[in-house]
């Protein structure tokens, strides 16, 4: 009975010790674990989170253009101008949309095929406007002239490309994805992955998401708590 008592103390005394044991192993397999692939429909959806935030920035300066246009910096406007450009309209749509996407998704037919080019009529839009923005934020201060102007294209332009995102997002990604199985998903993910090494020779969303950061703490709209909105009025 004795020797019964010592041997369950022994074997619940070293139960802490397989315990850490464990831990010890699996903390020491996470930290050589390869971080996961990020997909191609998810790679595409997180630079939309980019170009999103880009608009975000068009559209809460649209009341400082309005009321105040001297408080407005231009210099930031005219970075995510550049940042539209290089990230947005270079690199996202005219490499993988134009390219890889919409020329499968037009060959289903259909509305497809009429989103597809509905989709990239805007994308040439979307460029002669961010050509305006560049053009009028080139200057120490947004003149009067532009101001109303500007103020009228961003909220345009926004509304846009918010309708713009989500089609695709909604409808024509999960038609493209549809055209392959999951090893051929992988191979295009490494050939989105090459496109955007080859383009600015690192990770692009990393830069970019530092860069749209970086502008909407100097306008002042970096504090995500600032837009939660007041309770509604009760009814």
């Amino acid at each position: 009975m004795l020797r019964d008592f010592f041997g369950i103390g022994v074997a619940v005394a070293g139960v802490p010790l397989v315990a850490e044991a464990f831990q010890t192993e699996l903390a020491s397999a996470k930290g050589n674990e390869k971080e996961p692939e990020v997909t191609a429909t998810e790679d595409l959806m997180r630079e939309h989170g980019v170009i999103r935030r880009a608009l975000l920035v068009y559209f809460e300066s649209i009341p400082k253009l309005r009321q105040s246009p001297s408080s407005l910096d231009p210099a930031a406007l005219h970075r995510t101008a550049e940042l539209f450009r290089t990230f947005g309209e270079d690199y996202h749509e005219r490499m993988l949309e134009e390219q890889h996407i919409f020329p499968m998704v037009r060959k289903q037919g259909g509305e497809l095929q009429k989103y597809a080019d509905i989709l990239i009529a805007q994308h040439n839009r979307g460029r002669e406007i961010t050509d305006y923005v560049l053009a009028v934020t080139n200057w120490p201060k947004i003149s009067a002239a532009h101001a109303e102007p500007l103020a009228t294209v961003f909220d345009r332009f926004v509304l846009m490309y918010a309708n713009h995102a989500a089609r695709e997002d909604t409808i024509v990604f999960p038609a493209w994805k549809k055209n392959f199985s999951n090893m051929q998903l992988d191979e295009i993910s490494d050939q989105f992955e090459d496109i955007e090494q080859k383009m600015f020779g690192k990770d692009g969303f990393e830069d970019a998401e530092k860069k749209i950061a970086n502008v909407e703490i100097a306008l002042g709209f970096g504090d995500l708590a600032q837009f939660t909105p007041p309770p509604p009025p009760k009814p």
